[in-house]
């Protein structure tokens, strides 16, 4: 804090200089951090005077202000202000050191030690202009040795600059960004997984769409002939009829090579639709291992998730949020948070006895049986149903009988799900997660068989049936599929739902509300997108439809979450969700898709009158005529070395295999590396507070025994000072008596 001199000579020397209009070519001596020690002045010291009438409080008040606007002017202005300060030597030489020092940094460094100062972010602001200012004069003056590095430095500055606000753009723009806080302040985090989830495969579906469209679905609009079919109506439905002959199926696109005027470009419309499915597919298969790696290490090799967030929940608080809806979503959000962590760390501390355990045991292998047995059962129903599907549409000519089997299909994904939910009544898990990781389980094999079976029978039946165009007939049922359980949720969500909520309220008041089944909705999700996976060869356009149901679904759920369902009665944090719904989503999902298109393309033979691969023998024919076009090209004879070597090589696929698995071991013991490390600093952390407590109670009777010893030795002392102190009162009232006799006498001598 400044004294009273200091204060009265830099008021004096402010005053007289105006706010406005200042010198030129007097610079300013103050460093600095005399910006930090402004702002001190005018928050603490002007607090400090209480009086209104005080005048060194006014004085202060206008010297903090008057200085202030001058020091920013200073700052901002490329000359300097004319204002002796009263700052030591020792701060212009430190504000001096300081920008000297930041001048020879790179940018990168530059920044870092900016931002590590403790000071305001307009100061650091400031302070970085000056910088700027400085090197830019020194670099105007060594221009012809530093051209190159300038350059880089502008470069860098602005793909800085370009990718913040790339990246705040698109936090800008991000989907439903103020819904999923809604979602997660009330419900949890669990809950706000599935939504998550959701948003994830809506964004990997547009991007699968605007691959197919660009490279496939626009080639073919080109050279596409007049549709003569007549719309019904029904075709939203059976997507047969007037859709046959459109973009939406494989047999309506050419096989001829595309051209548009003599001596232009072709277009090689196999080609073109192969390696673009290729590529989806490839980029689907790094996205989602990409994704399964980021998740991972966030939630599972990341030391922070051991501490449980507690560091995050205490010190997280944005200052810088001043609306009041958005600091209460904040409050709710914190509060569900420690909610989820204090519920853990209780669940975890449950112990159960040999005899709970064993009934516990013996549920869970029953439910299992059972659960086992209805999904063997459903698997039957569907094989069987589906090897009579052809007799069936062959006595029964109606367009609707189609929509058979993919009435039934979606009827068991709709009732067994809701039966295995059942199960929890029985088998009571301690922890909510490992409830929802068994239904998963359950469900994703109850849901992947089901498809294996229906690819068994597209792949051995329809395929070898000898149809005119069995591609377009198996995209066909894919979209029955897949409309016919995007119906199936809607009515679910708005009947179903809703009907439960009204039991729940009016009727059996015990039950209550439900709560969110996050492993059936989430197994809706993987199963709709696998069939579409499956269908983008033979439907094009299943991501663009795929996308419209997602888009649809996310709006429905969220009002029906938020009118007929109750958080969970057990909070639990979900940290670990998201890595697990990738990871089923990869395997079995993904990698059936795999399997499934790979005997296709190296299996199966195209039909003769339809599609862009009809005449040839097998589907991969198309990439062996082309490399050996391209092997008669000398400047092409690159291409072909990576085909036969890289793609075309087992080896190569070996190898990539084998140091995926190694990285992946890597990790793995890299997290339990750190679980363990976690584990030691917990002990040691506990050690140490039971040193610290042995120490305190040996400082504590310590402090009892001086206390003891002081006691005695003051109430010793106590004794000798009261001794004589009575025989002083004993001769001052013996002296006072003496006076008052001879006062008496002298006013009265015959007494």
């Amino acid at each position: 804090m400044l004294s009273d001199d200091q204060v009265n000579e830099i008021i004096i020397e402010v005053e007289n200089v105006p706010s406005r209009v200042v010198p030129e070519k007097t610079p300013v001596n103050s460093s600095f951090s005399m910006v930090s020690s402004i702002s001190d002045v005018n928050v603490t010291d002007s607090q400090s005077f209480s009086s209104p009438h005080d005048k060194k409080s006014k004085q202060l008040l206008r010297f903090s202000t008057s200085l202030n606007e001058s020091f920013s002017q200073a700052l901002h202005s490329r000359r300097s202000v004319g204002i002796d300060t009263p700052c030591t030597s020792h701060e212009n030489i430190q504000g001096q050191k300081l920008i000297a020092s930041l001048i020879p940094m790179t940018s990168r460094d530059r920044i870092k030690a900016i931002r590590n100062q403790p000071r305001t972010m307009e100061e650091k602001r400031n302070l970085r202009k000056m910088v700027d200012k400085e090197k830019s004069k020194h670099s105007h003056r060594m221009f012809e040795l530093n051209c190159c590095a300038q350059c880089l430095s502008s470069i860098s500055r602005a793909y800085r600059r370009s990718k913040n606000s790339l990246s705040e753009l698109l936090d800008y723009i991000s989907l439903w960004q103020k819904t999923l806080k809604v979602i997660g302040s009330k419900f949890g985090t669990s809950v706000l997984s599935y939504f998550n989830f959701l948003r994830w495969l809506l964004k990997f579906n547009i991007f699968s769409f605007i691959v197919t469209f660009s490279f496939i679905i626009i080639p073919q609009f080109t050279v596409a002939e007049k549709n003569t079919l007549q719309f019904t109506g029904l075709e939203l439905l059976t997507g047969a009829g007037y859709f046959r002959d459109t973009v939406m199926y494989y047999g309506f696109y050419t096989n001829s090579t595309i051209r548009h005027g003599n001596g232009r470009a072709s277009y090689n419309m196999q080609l073109a639709y192969i390696f673009t499915i290729g590529a989806c597919l490839i980029i689907c298969f790094f996205s989602l291992l990409f994704s399964m790696a980021r998740y991972f290490r966030n939630n599972f090799i990341n030391p922070h998730i051991y501490s449980r967030g507690i560091a995050k929940l205490i010190f997280c608080w944005d200052f810088t949020v001043t609306n009041e809806t958005a600091v209460k979503l904040r409050q709710k959000n914190l509060s569900t948070e420690i909610r989820e962590n204090l519920s853990e760390i209780l669940q975890e501390n449950v112990k159960l006895t040999l005899n709970q355990q064993l009934i516990r045991l013996s549920a869970h292998l029953a439910a299992w049986f059972v659960s086992t047995g209805v999904a063997v059962a459903c698997c039957v129903a569907v094989y069987y149903l589906a090897e009579n599907n052809s007799e069936f549409l062959k006595n029964h000519k109606d367009p609707g009988a189609v929509l058979l089997l993919p009435f039934i299909v979606s009827c068991i994904n709709l009732a067994v799900p809701r039966l295995y939910s059942l199960f929890r009544l029985v088998e009571r898990y301690e922890m909510p997660r490992h409830e929802v990781y068994t239904l998963l389980i359950r469900n994703i094999f109850l849901k992947i068989s089901i498809i294996g079976i229906l690819c068994y029978y597209w792949l051995n039946i329809v395929a070898q049936a000898g149809e005119e165009c069995w591609e377009t007939l198996i995209g066909q049922e894919i979209y029955r599929l897949l409309l016919m359980d995007f119906v199936f949720s809607l009515a679910d969500s708005f009947l179903g739902e809703f009907l439960r909520r009204l039991i729940g309220m009016q009727f059996i008041t015990s039950l209550g509300l439900q709560e969110f089944d996050i492993a059936r909705n989430v197994l809706e999700l993987i199963y709709a997108q696998t069939l579409v996976w499956i269908g983008t060869f033979f439907c094009p356009l299943l991501p663009f439809i795929q996308m419209i149901t997602l888009f649809i679904m996310f709006y429905v759920k969220n009002i029906s979450l938020m009118m007929n369902f109750q958080p969970p009665s057990k909070a639990w944090r979900a940290s670990q969700m998201m890595t697990f719904f990738i990871f089923l989503l990869f395997f079995p999902s993904f990698t059936g898709v795999l399997c499934t298109l790979a005997i296709t393309i190296w299996r199966l033979k195209p039909s003769v009158d339809c599609g862009p691969f009809r005449g040839l023998p097998f589907f991969i024919h198309s990439i062996y005529g082309w490399i050996d076009s391209l092997s008669k090209r000398p400047s092409y004879l690159w291409v072909v070395w990576i085909y036969q070597n890289l793609i075309g090589s087992v080896h190569f696929f070996f190898i990539l295999t084998l140091i995926v698995l190694i990285i992946t071991y890597l990790y793995w013991q890299i997290t339990e590396g750190r679980k363990i490390m976690i584990r030691l600093l917990h002990e040691q952390i506990i050690n140490e507070g039971k040193d610290k407590m042995f120490l305190i109670e040996k400082l504590t009777k310590l402090q009892d025994m001086e206390k003891r010893a002081n006691t005695s030795s003051f109430t010793q002392e106590r004794r000798d000072v009261e001794q004589p102190g009575a025989l002083y009162v004993k001769e001052h009232d013996a002296a006072f008596d003496l006076r008052f006799r001879r006062s008496v006498q002298e006013e009265n001598p015959k007494a």
